[in-house]
């Protein structure tokens, strides 16, 4: 039977074709351990992973299934650098900061394609990304980021694409220009996330389903993690709850904001050669993007529709289909036999959330749709703190990440109409 998330509409497509999906049986009882980790996606098991190496005793729960996060309900996109071209950062911070950031991303996505290497996984990776635009205005920045990107950051696999070859990469009509990126690329998440748990628990780590952290506290200089069953001190713990971090952690609720996203799978597309031909993944130039993909396989995966609230639309296909028709008006009757959806969780600044909320506490989220890359390799870095230092964990913990306002009764409907507004621009 197919386990259907409390916290996440739908059975996704991920879920549908993971294969073997290990269950961890619930905590029973407290215990002690080195670093707790409360959060089963991306951030918590590469943590738990890294730190298990090293023969560091770790306690990981997860209120859910590991996975049923963002995690194992993304786009499963990689993209390249941060949420914002470097041009714009080297704006904000200046070209040593912006360069930092940018290449920690590409190690990063470097690190994604080792782990998978070395556990032997297939994760399903499609190389090349589209990056493309409905607006005319925008394309000035289009054709400087490719140079920009080559001769700055030294990033020599993005190439501009005016309108006859974006068209005709894309398949449809409704683009007019982008940028090619042969340097990254698409994966099924779920494979990966799988993976990386097996790969957790056979290092040592010990893995909790269905497990919620209740309460987040220091007594003794420990750090103490309440459960229903019971409680876990440790040395330090990581909080890797990201959209779902709730009422948990007031610091991290209030500059981690949870955004609604959809995605549906369509059948395998086979009397459609023209759409994505190259198999590429798309993201396009909308505040409210739409991204969207081929499977492995030759299924259309899109996403794109968010909603900033917590509410599930009644019809995920409704809306999910009408956006596809927009862009390819030949799949407007096409079956969408899985729909899914999940939670984001973004920041005022869509850069990530790195701080130490309590003594020996961390907290790490808000990727901001860039997380199949940086949550992995934020777990990954934490790690490498905990076992003496990381100089790039520091630099993405020195980010400025402004709390959203309007406190916890405004902030969501202060959200809502912001981002209303971008999107009523999008149409513009």
């Amino acid at each position: 039977m197919s386990w259907q998330s409390p916290i996440s509409p739908g059975v996704s497509w991920y879920e549908a074709t993971v294969g073997e999906r290990p269950e961890y049986p619930p905590m029973s009882g407290s215990c002690e351990a080195d670093v707790a980790i409360i959060g089963g996606g991306f951030t918590g098991l590469q943590a738990a992973y890294n730190l298990a190496r090293k023969g560091i005793r770790v306690v990981l729960i997860e209120a859910h299934r590991l996975g049923d996060g963002a995690s194992g309900r993304n786009g499963g996109q990689l993209g390249t650098g941060q949420r914002a071209w470097p041009e714009e950062l080297e704006e904000e911070l200046g070209y040593e900061r912006s360069k930092g950031l940018f290449d920690l991303a590409e190690h990063a996505k470097q690190y994604i394609h080792d782990f998978a290497a070395s556990e032997n996984l297939d994760i399903e990776y499609v190389a090349g990304q589209l990056n493309v635009s409905h607006k005319q205005n925008l394309e000035k920045d289009y054709r400087a980021n490719p140079e920009i990107a080559a001769t700055r950051y030294g990033y020599t696999h993005s190439t501009f694409m005016d309108k006859a070859e974006t068209q005709e990469r894309v398949g449809s009509t409704r683009y007019i220009f982008g940028v090619r990126d042969t340097g990254t690329g698409h994966i099924h998440p779920m494979k990966l996330l799988v993976g990386i748990g097996k790969a957790a628990k056979a290092a040592g780590a010990v893995l909790h389903e269905r497990t919620p952290a209740l309460k987040v506290d220091r007594a003794g200089g420990k750090a103490v993690i309440t459960t229903a069953t019971g409680t876990i001190t440790a040395d330090r713990a990581l909080i890797a709850c990201n959209a779902y971090i709730g009422n948990l952690e007031p610091k991290t609720a209030t500059h981690v904001m949870p955004i609604r996203s959809f995605i549906g799978a369509t059948p395998v597309l086979d009397r459609f050669p023209k759409i994505l031909p190259g198999g590429e993944a798309v993201a396009d130039s909308r505040f409210v993007v739409r991204y969207f993909r081929k499977s492995r396989d030759g299924r259309l995966l899109f996403g794109g529709r968010e909603a900033y609230t917590a509410d599930n639309p009644s019809d995920i296909t409704r809306h999910i289909r009408r956006q596809i028709t927009e862009i390819y008006p030949e799949l407007s009757k096409v079956e969408i036999p899985h729909a899914w959806g999940g939670s984001v969780g973004i920041t005022m600044p869509r850069k990530p959330y790195v701080r130490e909320v309590m003594p020996g506490i961390t907290s790490i989220g808000g990727y901001s749709g860039h997380g199949v890359m940086l949550a992995n390799y934020c777990g990954k870095l934490y790690a490498e703190v905990v076992s003496g230092g990381s100089a790039e964990f520091d630099m993405i913990k020195s980010l400025k990440i402004p709390a959203f306002p309007g406190g916890p009764r405004f902030r969501s409907p202060l959200l809502f109409l912001a981002m209303t507004w971008y999107a009523l621009r999008d149409k513009l």
